[in-house]
Protein backbone atom coordinates (compact mmCIF):
# COMPACT_ATOMS: atom_id res chain seq x y z
CA UNK A 1 0.00 0.00 0.00
CA UNK A 2 2.84 2.52 0.88
CA UNK A 3 5.00 1.28 -2.60
CA UNK A 4 1.83 1.97 -4.44
CA UNK A 5 1.15 5.50 -2.64
CA UNK A 6 4.55 6.48 -3.60
CA UNK A 7 4.10 5.15 -6.70
CA UNK A 8 1.05 7.76 -7.39
CA UNK A 9 2.91 10.51 -5.97
CA UNK A 10 5.70 10.17 -7.63
CA UNK A 11 3.38 10.06 -11.04
CA UNK A 12 1.97 13.24 -10.16
CA UNK A 13 5.39 15.03 -9.47
CA UNK A 14 6.48 13.78 -13.22
CA UNK A 15 3.48 14.94 -14.40
CA UNK A 16 3.90 18.21 -12.47
CA UNK A 17 7.58 18.52 -13.67
CA UNK A 18 6.73 17.94 -17.45
CA UNK A 19 4.01 20.71 -17.29
CA UNK A 20 6.03 23.39 -16.22
CA UNK A 21 9.30 22.18 -18.27
CA UNK A 22 6.96 21.25 -21.57
CA UNK A 23 5.25 24.45 -22.89
CA UNK A 24 3.54 25.58 -26.10
CA UNK A 25 2.86 29.31 -27.30
CA UNK A 26 -0.29 29.86 -29.01
CA UNK A 27 -0.71 31.48 -32.25
CA UNK A 28 -0.51 35.51 -32.41
CA UNK A 29 1.36 35.53 -28.69
CA UNK A 30 4.51 36.01 -27.01
CA UNK A 31 5.48 34.86 -23.38
CA UNK A 32 7.95 36.45 -21.49
CA UNK A 33 10.54 33.80 -19.50
CA UNK A 34 12.15 34.68 -16.49
CA UNK A 35 15.36 32.33 -15.24
CA UNK A 36 15.81 32.76 -11.40
CA UNK A 37 13.96 36.06 -11.56
CA UNK A 38 15.85 37.45 -14.38
CA UNK A 39 15.06 38.14 -17.70
CA UNK A 40 15.92 35.42 -19.89
CA UNK A 41 13.88 35.47 -23.08
CA UNK A 42 10.18 35.36 -25.19
CA UNK A 43 8.70 32.70 -26.29
CA UNK A 44 7.05 32.57 -29.53
CA UNK A 45 3.73 30.75 -30.79
CA UNK A 46 5.52 26.54 -30.73
CA UNK A 47 6.49 24.37 -28.51
CA UNK A 48 9.10 25.01 -25.80
CA UNK A 49 11.19 23.03 -23.43
CA UNK A 50 12.62 25.35 -20.14
CA UNK A 51 14.39 24.43 -17.54
CA UNK A 52 12.65 23.23 -14.07
CA UNK A 53 12.15 24.91 -11.13
CA UNK A 54 14.65 27.64 -13.02
CA UNK A 55 12.38 29.03 -16.09
CA UNK A 56 9.27 30.79 -15.37
CA UNK A 57 6.87 32.11 -17.35
CA UNK A 58 6.39 35.52 -16.28
CA UNK A 59 3.94 37.53 -19.04
CA UNK A 60 1.91 36.92 -21.55
CA UNK A 61 1.01 39.21 -24.07
CA UNK A 62 -1.20 39.12 -27.31
CA UNK A 63 0.30 40.35 -30.25
CA UNK A 64 -3.26 40.60 -32.40
CA UNK A 65 -4.18 44.52 -32.30
CA UNK A 66 -6.10 45.54 -29.52
CA UNK A 67 -9.04 47.81 -29.44
CA UNK A 68 -9.03 50.00 -26.11
CA UNK A 69 -11.94 51.96 -25.14
CA UNK A 70 -11.45 55.61 -23.92
CA UNK A 71 -13.65 56.70 -21.43
CA UNK A 72 -15.91 60.13 -22.00
CA UNK A 73 -14.83 62.95 -20.49
CA UNK A 74 -15.22 66.63 -20.60
CA UNK A 75 -13.51 68.78 -22.53
CA UNK A 76 -13.28 72.69 -22.95
CA UNK A 77 -12.81 74.34 -26.39
CA UNK A 78 -10.87 77.36 -27.44
CA UNK A 79 -14.64 79.28 -26.71
CA UNK A 80 -15.22 77.66 -23.80
CA UNK A 81 -17.42 75.59 -24.26
CA UNK A 82 -17.36 71.91 -22.61
CA UNK A 83 -18.36 68.97 -24.88
CA UNK A 84 -17.85 65.60 -23.52
CA UNK A 85 -16.14 63.61 -26.25
CA UNK A 86 -15.32 59.28 -25.74
CA UNK A 87 -13.62 57.61 -28.24
CA UNK A 88 -11.66 54.03 -29.43
CA UNK A 89 -7.67 53.57 -29.52
CA UNK A 90 -5.96 51.02 -31.66
CA UNK A 91 -2.60 49.57 -30.65
CA UNK A 92 -0.32 46.46 -30.72
CA UNK A 93 2.29 45.27 -29.14
CA UNK A 94 5.48 44.88 -31.21
CA UNK A 95 8.35 44.26 -28.09
CA UNK A 96 6.68 41.87 -25.64
CA UNK A 97 9.99 42.88 -23.16
CA UNK A 98 9.92 46.60 -23.29
CA UNK A 99 5.81 45.70 -23.02
CA UNK A 100 6.39 43.66 -19.46
CA UNK A 101 9.32 45.39 -18.30
CA UNK A 102 9.30 49.20 -19.50
CA UNK A 103 5.91 50.29 -17.62
CA UNK A 104 3.51 48.65 -15.09
CA UNK A 105 0.03 48.55 -16.98
CA UNK A 106 0.97 49.75 -20.56
CA UNK A 107 -3.50 49.78 -21.19
CA UNK A 108 -4.09 52.27 -18.34
CA UNK A 109 -1.46 54.26 -19.57
CA UNK A 110 -2.33 54.60 -23.03
CA UNK A 111 -5.61 55.33 -21.93
CA UNK A 112 -4.58 58.14 -19.81
CA UNK A 113 -2.32 59.85 -22.34
CA UNK A 114 -5.06 59.73 -24.88
CA UNK A 115 -7.20 61.51 -22.75
CA UNK A 116 -4.82 64.25 -21.94
CA UNK A 117 -3.39 64.46 -25.46
CA UNK A 118 -7.79 64.25 -26.18
CA UNK A 119 -8.35 67.11 -24.08
CA UNK A 120 -5.14 69.63 -25.41
CA UNK A 121 -6.44 68.94 -29.07
CA UNK A 122 -9.88 70.33 -28.32
CA UNK A 123 -8.64 73.15 -26.30
CA UNK A 124 -7.17 74.62 -29.56
CA UNK A 125 -10.10 74.41 -31.58
CA UNK A 126 -13.59 76.43 -31.40
CA UNK A 127 -16.50 74.57 -30.86
CA UNK A 128 -17.80 74.94 -34.30
CA UNK A 129 -14.88 73.59 -36.16
CA UNK A 130 -14.56 70.28 -33.57
CA UNK A 131 -17.40 68.56 -35.90
CA UNK A 132 -15.24 69.20 -38.96
CA UNK A 133 -11.86 68.52 -37.54
CA UNK A 134 -12.43 65.08 -36.35
CA UNK A 135 -9.74 63.59 -38.76
CA UNK A 136 -7.01 65.83 -37.56
CA UNK A 137 -7.70 65.63 -34.13
CA UNK A 138 -7.81 61.95 -34.44
CA UNK A 139 -3.85 62.03 -35.98
CA UNK A 140 -2.95 64.86 -33.61
CA UNK A 141 -3.69 62.13 -30.60
CA UNK A 142 -2.33 59.16 -32.43
CA UNK A 143 1.02 61.03 -32.59
CA UNK A 144 1.15 62.38 -29.15
CA UNK A 145 0.64 58.90 -27.93
CA UNK A 146 2.72 57.01 -30.43
CA UNK A 147 5.67 58.82 -29.32
CA UNK A 148 5.43 57.64 -25.83
CA UNK A 149 4.39 54.53 -26.04
CA UNK A 150 7.48 53.55 -28.11
CA UNK A 151 9.12 53.27 -24.93
CA UNK A 152 7.05 50.52 -23.75
CA UNK A 153 7.12 48.31 -26.80
CA UNK A 154 3.67 49.19 -28.07
CA UNK A 155 2.74 50.86 -31.61
CA UNK A 156 -0.29 53.07 -31.71
CA UNK A 157 -2.11 52.24 -35.06
CA UNK A 158 -5.13 55.15 -35.14
CA UNK A 159 -7.58 56.82 -32.36
CA UNK A 160 -11.64 57.32 -33.28
CA UNK A 161 -14.12 59.75 -31.40
CA UNK A 162 -16.85 58.17 -30.89
CA UNK A 163 -19.47 61.41 -29.62
CA UNK A 164 -18.62 65.02 -29.10
CA UNK A 165 -22.18 66.19 -26.79
CA UNK A 166 -21.93 69.62 -25.98
CA UNK A 167 -24.89 70.99 -23.49
CA UNK A 168 -28.43 70.76 -24.12
CA UNK A 169 -28.76 74.50 -23.97
CA UNK A 170 -25.71 74.98 -26.59
CA UNK A 171 -27.62 72.09 -28.89
CA UNK A 172 -30.54 74.29 -28.35
CA UNK A 173 -28.48 77.37 -29.54
CA UNK A 174 -26.95 74.77 -32.13
CA UNK A 175 -30.51 73.96 -33.66
CA UNK A 176 -31.53 77.70 -33.93
CA UNK A 177 -28.60 78.90 -35.50
CA UNK A 178 -28.92 75.90 -38.16
CA UNK A 179 -32.63 76.37 -38.83
CA UNK A 180 -32.25 80.52 -39.70
CA UNK A 181 -29.18 79.87 -41.68
CA UNK A 182 -31.65 77.61 -43.21
CA UNK A 183 -34.35 80.10 -43.51
CA UNK A 184 -31.77 82.49 -44.95
CA UNK A 185 -30.75 79.94 -47.71
CA UNK A 186 -34.40 79.47 -48.67
CA UNK A 187 -35.13 83.30 -48.93
CA UNK A 188 -31.70 84.15 -50.38
CA UNK A 189 -32.91 81.08 -52.96
CA UNK A 190 -36.63 82.29 -53.88
CA UNK A 191 -35.21 85.56 -54.22
CA UNK A 192 -32.47 84.43 -56.76
CA UNK A 193 -35.64 82.74 -58.40
CA UNK A 194 -37.54 85.80 -58.79
CA UNK A 195 -34.65 87.35 -59.97
CA UNK A 196 -33.90 84.66 -62.79
CA UNK A 197 -37.62 84.92 -63.67
CA UNK A 198 -37.46 88.53 -64.38
CA UNK A 199 -34.46 88.64 -65.58
CA UNK A 200 -35.80 85.38 -68.30
CA UNK A 201 -38.96 87.30 -68.39
CA UNK A 202 -37.59 90.68 -69.59
CA UNK A 203 -35.07 88.66 -71.90
CA UNK A 204 -38.14 87.43 -73.71
CA UNK A 205 -40.26 90.36 -74.21
CA UNK A 206 -37.42 91.80 -75.74
CA UNK A 207 -36.43 88.93 -77.62
CA UNK A 208 -40.17 88.92 -79.05
CA UNK A 209 -40.09 92.63 -79.39
CA UNK A 210 -36.58 92.31 -81.70
CA UNK A 211 -38.56 89.59 -83.61
CA UNK A 212 -41.78 91.61 -84.51
CA UNK A 213 -39.78 94.50 -85.07
CA UNK A 214 -37.94 92.57 -87.76
CA UNK A 215 -40.96 90.97 -89.15
CA UNK A 216 -42.46 94.36 -89.44
CA UNK A 217 -39.23 95.14 -91.10
CA UNK A 218 -39.02 92.00 -93.24
CA UNK A 219 -43.37 92.70 -94.09
CA UNK A 220 -42.09 95.80 -95.24
CA UNK A 221 -39.43 95.14 -97.34
CA UNK A 222 -41.40 92.52 -99.09
CA UNK A 223 -44.55 95.13 -99.75
CA UNK A 224 -42.03 97.54 -101.29
CA UNK A 225 -40.42 94.74 -103.45
CA UNK A 226 -43.73 93.48 -104.47
CA UNK A 227 -44.98 96.93 -105.12
CA UNK A 228 -41.37 97.68 -106.59
CA UNK A 229 -41.79 94.52 -108.60
CA UNK A 230 -45.90 95.18 -109.82
CA UNK A 231 -44.97 99.01 -110.91
CA UNK A 232 -42.05 97.32 -113.01
CA UNK A 233 -44.17 94.45 -114.52
CA UNK A 234 -47.14 97.76 -114.79
CA UNK A 235 -44.50 99.27 -116.72
CA UNK A 236 -43.38 96.72 -118.75
CA UNK A 237 -46.00 95.86 -119.92
CA UNK A 238 -47.66 99.52 -120.89
CA UNK A 239 -44.02 99.64 -123.01
CA UNK A 240 -44.59 96.39 -124.65
CA UNK A 241 -48.58 97.31 -124.92
CA UNK A 242 -46.92 100.98 -126.48
CA UNK A 243 -44.44 98.86 -128.65
CA UNK A 244 -46.82 96.82 -130.18
CA UNK A 245 -49.16 99.57 -131.21
CA UNK A 246 -46.65 101.28 -132.86
CA UNK A 247 -45.50 98.02 -134.54
CA UNK A 248 -49.46 98.21 -135.31
CA UNK A 249 -49.17 101.02 -136.63
CA UNK A 250 -46.29 100.77 -139.10
CA UNK A 251 -48.40 98.00 -140.49
CA UNK A 252 -51.14 98.62 -144.04
CA UNK A 253 -53.94 100.52 -142.82
CA UNK A 254 -52.75 100.98 -139.05
CA UNK A 255 -53.37 104.41 -138.89
CA UNK A 256 -57.26 103.68 -140.01
CA UNK A 257 -57.75 101.09 -137.07
CA UNK A 258 -55.94 103.18 -134.42
CA UNK A 259 -58.87 105.99 -135.77
CA UNK A 260 -61.85 103.54 -135.42
CA UNK A 261 -60.02 102.47 -131.74
CA UNK A 262 -60.19 106.02 -130.44
CA UNK A 263 -63.80 106.82 -131.83
CA UNK A 264 -65.26 103.56 -130.13
CA UNK A 265 -63.38 104.46 -126.91
CA UNK A 266 -65.14 108.22 -127.00
CA UNK A 267 -68.18 106.78 -127.66
CA UNK A 268 -68.13 104.03 -124.72
CA UNK A 269 -66.55 106.83 -122.60
CA UNK A 270 -69.56 109.46 -123.11
CA UNK A 271 -72.09 106.30 -122.96
CA UNK A 272 -70.90 105.74 -119.03
CA UNK A 273 -70.86 109.49 -118.24
CA UNK A 274 -74.88 109.02 -119.10
CA UNK A 275 -75.18 105.83 -117.06
CA UNK A 276 -73.49 107.43 -114.22
CA UNK A 277 -74.74 111.25 -114.14
CA UNK A 278 -77.58 113.19 -114.49
CA UNK A 279 -76.00 116.25 -116.09
CA UNK A 280 -72.68 116.28 -118.09
CA UNK A 281 -71.27 119.14 -120.28
CA UNK A 282 -70.08 117.74 -123.63
CA UNK A 283 -68.19 119.43 -126.75
CA UNK A 284 -70.90 121.72 -128.90
CA UNK A 285 -69.27 119.32 -131.98
CA UNK A 286 -70.20 116.12 -130.06
CA UNK A 287 -72.20 114.73 -133.65
CA UNK A 288 -69.19 115.30 -135.44
CA UNK A 289 -67.24 111.64 -134.92
CA UNK A 290 -64.44 112.85 -138.00
CA UNK A 291 -63.62 116.15 -135.86
CA UNK A 292 -63.54 114.61 -132.35
CA UNK A 293 -61.25 111.33 -134.17
CA UNK A 294 -58.77 114.35 -135.47
CA UNK A 295 -58.68 116.52 -132.22
CA UNK A 296 -57.66 113.60 -130.45
CA UNK A 297 -54.94 112.35 -133.23
CA UNK A 298 -54.00 116.09 -133.10
CA UNK A 299 -53.54 115.33 -129.20
CA UNK A 300 -51.40 112.21 -129.94
CA UNK A 301 -48.87 113.39 -132.53
CA UNK A 302 -48.80 117.18 -130.88
CA UNK A 303 -46.28 116.31 -128.43
CA UNK A 304 -43.90 114.29 -130.79
CA UNK A 305 -41.44 114.76 -133.29
CA UNK A 306 -41.38 113.52 -136.65
CA UNK A 307 -39.86 110.33 -136.96
CA UNK A 308 -40.62 109.01 -133.76
CA UNK A 309 -38.97 105.76 -132.48
CA UNK A 310 -41.68 104.95 -130.20
CA UNK A 311 -44.13 104.93 -133.01
CA UNK A 312 -42.77 104.94 -135.79
CA UNK A 313 -45.01 107.30 -138.06
CA UNK A 314 -43.78 109.97 -139.50
CA UNK A 315 -45.92 113.08 -139.25
CA UNK A 316 -47.82 113.80 -142.63
CA UNK A 317 -49.49 116.99 -143.90
CA UNK A 318 -53.05 117.25 -142.81
CA UNK A 319 -54.72 117.67 -146.07
CA UNK A 320 -58.68 119.46 -145.49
Amino acid sequence: MGNLLVVVVLAFFVMFVISRIARVVPQQQAWVVERLGKFSGTLNDGFHILWPFMDNVRYKHSLKEIALEVPEQVCITKDNVQVAVDGVLYFKVLDPARAAYGISDYNYAIQQLAQTNLRSEIGKIELDKTFEERTNINLAVVSEVDKASEAWGVKVLRYEIKNITPPQDVLAAMEKQMRAEREKRAVILQSEGQRDASINTAEGDKQQTIKASEAKKQQAINEAEGQAAAILSVASATADGIRKVADALRQPRGHEAMQLRIAEQYVTAFGNMAKTGTSMIVPANLTDISAVIATAMNAIKAPKVAGDPLLGVKQQPRVE
